[in-house]
């Protein structure tokens, strides 16, 4: 399956500063894609690079084929950005927004549009400096989705929202998500969100893309292991793939990247009262993998995921 975003060493440096190292993304067409990392990661810079807002220092990009520096507005109507912070003419009215934004675009699906507004409730003459950030959130989708958009590009769409409307945002995003063929690329702080909506996810750590692998895969492969000592814990072992430890009184906590018996075997040798291996969901797994040793990070990739059996 083709791939709706594809970057080839894509980079950005700001004076002095590396912003994004040589980004090698691929996001097939059809998928829900997460990108993640803390803030000032690189992410985005990323994202405004591929919507041709920022020029990369080097390296290129692609979206539905075609180069980002010479995409024409035809090609550009197949694409929708809904930006952090939902940023809308504030002096206008709801109904002025919709039609101020449907005269960009040839192709407009007006009675969807209908449809998400009244399921929000968003009434026709409100005046946008006076909607909460979620009711902008919410007109900010329903004008993206009017674009009846091949790519769904999202900046940290859910920020500052209460959770029931981030519930209700993601539920409308979900209904939007299958239909056959969209892709969505969504970054976000709330890895809850991402969990629930990304079937695969990109995590990028000062720059760098350490991970581009399915969630399950991410989840799956990063172990806390917590061992509890009658003394204070021994000096732990050099081992392959432990990112970080923590030590608090006669507790302490390992945690591994690509856990497997040997590292249970290195736990073991430190001869604890107790061993326990504990899962982790996608927060906890990102924090520990990014809060680790960096130098020693491993870059974890996995196989492309079959896009129609995706969790979605």
């Amino acid at each position: 399956m083709p791939n709706a975003i594809e970057t080839h060493r894509l980079t950005k440096y700001y004076g002095s500063k590396c912003v994004v190292d040589s980004l090698d993304l691929k996001v097939e067409q059809g998928s829900v894609y997460g990108l993640l990392g803390r803030n000032g990661c690189g992410k985005s810079t990323t994202i405004k690079m591929l919507m041709g807002f920022v020029h990369p220092t080097r390296g290129s990009a692609e979206l539905l084929g075609q180069d980002v520096s010479q995409m024409p507005p035809e090609m550009r109507s197949q694409i929708a950005y809904i930006a952090e912070g939902h940023p809308l003419y504030r002096w206008m009215t709801v109904g002025q927004s919709i039609r101020f934004a449907r005269a960009f675009y040839d192709r407009w699906n007006h009675e969807l549009l209908e449809q998400i507004i009244d399921h929000f409730a968003l009434a026709s003459n409100a005046k946008i400096r006076r909607l909460s950030c979620g009711q902008r959130a919410q007109l900010s989708l329903a004008l993206a989705v009017a674009q009846e958009p091949e790519l769904l590009v999202l900046d940290d769409p859910t920020l500052g929202l209460d959770t029931v409307v981030r519930r209700d945002f993601l539920e409308s995003l979900i209904q939007i998500i299958q239909k056959a063929g969209r892709t969505i690329l969504f970054s976000s702080h709330i890895l809850g969100d991402v969990e629930r909506v990304a079937d695969r996810i990109g995590i990028l750590v000062d720059g760098v893309l350490r991970v581009d692998c399915p969630t399950e895969t991410f989840k799956q492969s990063i172990r806390k292991v917590v061992l509890e000592f009658d003394h204070t814990p021994p000096a732990i072992p050099t081992c392959d793939g432990l990112i970080g430890s923590w030590q608090i009184g006669n507790r302490l906590e390992l945690v591994f990247v690509g856990y497997e018996e040997k590292h249970r075997v290195v736990a073991e040798s430190l001869e604890p009262r107790t061993l326990e291996v504990m899962e982790l969901n996608l927060e906890d797994a990102f924090i520990s993998y990014t809060r680790g040793h960096r130098r020693s990070l491993p870059l974890l990739h996995g196989e492309r995921p079959d896009v129609e059996g995706s969790r979605v």
